[in-house]
């Protein structure tokens, strides 16, 4: 018979408060500059002679992702009184 040791409460990577990914940014100029480069290569993309449109709608989809980052980051911050 082996001993079983659980551990409760363990997960496997840690959640910060606002529910971000490790490593995502929390800088507001940092975020905007993100969804700033997406939209302009997903312009690129769409400029090209043979248009690659998944790729366009990839970076559109992650300068989405930023602008809705930062309104949640500028949602916290207001919430907080940090504003």
């Amino acid at each position: 018979m082996t001993n079983v040791i659980t551990l409760v409460g363990h997960s496997a990577a840690p959640i910060s408060p606002q529910g971000t990914r490790l490593g995502a940014p929390t800088d507001p100029i940092q975020l905007h500059a993100d969804a700033h480069n997406a939209l302009a290569m997903a312009l690129h993309y769409l400029r090209q002679p043979q248009a690659n449109v998944p790729g366009a709608a990839r970076k559109a989809v992650q300068a989405l992702a930023a602008l809705r980052s930062l309104d949640g980051l500028s949602a916290a911050l207001a919430k907080s009184g940090a504003c």
